[in-house]
């Protein structure tokens, strides 16, 4: 049976992608939530803050062993699937690449003093200092990883001679026009991610009936989080709106289904497009919307995809992601302001079932807008592996083995999706908060 090598290839890199990002996301969000939630408790003196930091980390070892793992993968299959490609451009992405190992190491080594060293400093604060450089790695790996991405983007520092990438600029290369945004954007939304998985996870107990002051402190200082960086959420999304429309005005375009160019451009929420005649049905335009979001002008003119060769649109498909991510993201914002409306309107309960459901099913949700986010970056920079230089194809593999890989990682990524639910439920059933808190002679 024959397959498409091209098609094969990027279902597994999708794959891969989408495994680890829900592990990536995490594995950079929780640090910080550990090291604030272990500051609070010593500073406040706050056996509850202790102990969860405790048990956030026992967790985060767990999915940092899975994200170790997909993300090696990540690095086969640059070179495995798309040999081309590292071939011109590997030497552009190296310094990134090794910072990028060089963060996870220095994120592991601190992680494995901090994880064994609980209760062995007479004062508590020299345990704490040690998360600090946990928080470090983890979002330095983030940062070297997202210039990569973003130099797929808006490649620069280097020169073409014969279609060879000579005089190259590494710091020019990682410091490119999408750096600022993408990183900025990827380290807020791992943090909002985060503190809503978390929430989520908290949320659930209270709805199961255990309304103890550990659970209700849990979920406040996760929902602090999830507050502040909803606000940097939104306002990252303006500029890299601002970004795309100035550097990448074909993804903006086909991501607003928005095809001719015009001053007062409206912004297309939701909608159905027709095929064939490019009609929108059923979607709500915002008059001027899209003007302001790509030049803060209501009268700046938008270039619409029609400037642009056909076979270089990207797949219209990805206005349905597009607004995944900013629906998603505009619920959990409002869902973070509601909560803390009620808290301090002593007449509302931030703790009522309803909220709280809410705040359930936005950990789920927060992890489908990192999806659609993802899908939206790397599909709507189709047909370009490296935008303006090297198409997709020209970058894929010539092997023939690509099914067989696909079916190997496959398996292997159903059965971390199954064994890694399993080890965290059994981990922390075994030991419940009431139990540890219990042994520590804690009231709750």
């Amino acid at each position: 049976m024959e397959f498409d090598t091209l098609l094969l290839s990027r279902l597994l890199t999708f794959l891969t992608l989408a495994f680890h990002i829900i592990f990536a996301t995490i594995g950079v969000g929780l640090p910080i939530y550990i090291c604030l939630t272990e500051l609070i408790g010593i500073k406040r003196k706050d056996p509850h803050y202790n102990l969860l930091a405790r048990r956030w980390a026992r967790g985060y070892t767990i999915l940092v062993a899975v994200g170790v793992v997909t993300g090696t993968i990540i690095g086969l299959q640059l070179s495995l699937l798309w040999p081309s490609f590292m071939q011109k451009a590997g030497h552009l992405i190296g310094l990134p690449l090794f910072l990028e190992t060089f963060a996870f190491f220095f994120e592991a080594i601190f992680l494995g003093i901090y994880l064994y060293t609980w209760d062995r400093f007479s004062n508590p604060f020299f345990h704490w200092l040690l998360s600090i450089p946990v928080v470090i790695g983890s979002s330095a790996s983030a940062f070297f990883i997202s210039t990569v991405n973003a130099f797929m983007n808006t490649p620069r520092g280097f020169v073409i001679e014969n279609g060879n990438f000579l005089n190259v600029q590494p710091l020019v290369a990682m410091f490119n026009p999408a750096t600022p945004t993408k990183v900025a954007h990827v380290l807020t939304t791992a943090y909002l991610t985060t503190g809503f998985v978390l929430a989520s996870v908290t949320a659930y107990f209270l709805l199961r009936g255990k309304s103890h002051v550990y659970y209700k402190k849990a979920l406040h200082i996760c929902m602090i989080g999830c507050l502040v960086f909803s606000f940097f959420t939104v306002l990252n999304g303006d500029f890299a709106g601002k970004f795309l429309a100035k550097y990448q005005p074909e993804k903006l375009a086909a991501a607003e289904w928005h095809f001719e160019t015009e001053t007062h451009a409206k912004l297309l929420l939701g909608g159905i497009l027709d095929p064939d005649t490019l009609e929108v049905k059923y979607g709500i335009g915002i008059p001027a919307a899209l003007s302001i979001l790509a030049f803060n002008v209501p009268s700046a003119e938008v270039i619409g995809l029609n400037d642009f060769p056909r076979d270089l649109w990207p797949p219209l498909y990805i206005h349905y992601f597009f607004n995944i991510m900013i629906f998603t993201g505009m619920l959990l914002a409002a869902v973070s302001v509601i909560y803390f409306v009620c808290h301090y309107v002593k007449r509302l309960n931030q703790h009522h079932p309803w909220l709280l459901r809410f705040i359930f099913i936005g950990g789920p949700l927060a992890m489908l807008a990192i999806e659609s986010g993802w899908i939206m970056t790397e599909v709507g920079r189709q047909p370009w592996i490296l935008v303006g230089y090297m198409l997709t194809a020209d970058g894929v593999t010539t092997a023939g083995e690509v099914f067989e890989m696909l079916i190997l990682f496959l398996s292997l990524y159903l059965a971390l999706a199954i064994l890694v639910p399993v080890i965290l439920v059994r981990l922390f059933s075994k030991k419940s908060a009431e139990t540890e808190l219990e042994k520590r002679g804690i009231i709750l």
